[in-house]
């Protein structure tokens, strides 16, 4: 039994792609509302960020600075320790 085509069955003659002239249409509407000028860096590489955010992303790198330098220390201090607990038959230096 076969029915009236609904919009999930394609039909005969149908295209895949849009008219051009919705196409232009839509592609304006799109130009309209993502517009490319408000976050054009100075130079390359320049981060574009909302000035809303400096606050916020100077506390962020504030936190993986101090976490990357306290990391760094703890396993230096457990270096420290597991070289004192090892004695120094077991350690070995460096030949240059």
């Amino acid at each position: 039994m076969a029915g009236p085509a609904t919009s999930d069955e394609p039909t005969e003659g149908a295209s895949a792609t849009l008219p051009e002239p919705v196409r232009d249409h839509l592609g304006q509407q799109l130009r309209a509302v993502f517009t490319a000028d408000d976050g054009v860096p100075n130079y390359l590489g320049e981060p574009v960020v909302p000035e809303v955010f400096e606050p916020q992303i100077e506390r962020l790198e504030v936190r993986l600075k101090t976490h990357e330098e306290g990391t760094d220390a703890v396993a230096q201090a457990l270096d420290d320790i597991l070289g004192d607990l090892a004695g120094p038959q077991t350690r070995t230096t460096p030949q240059h």
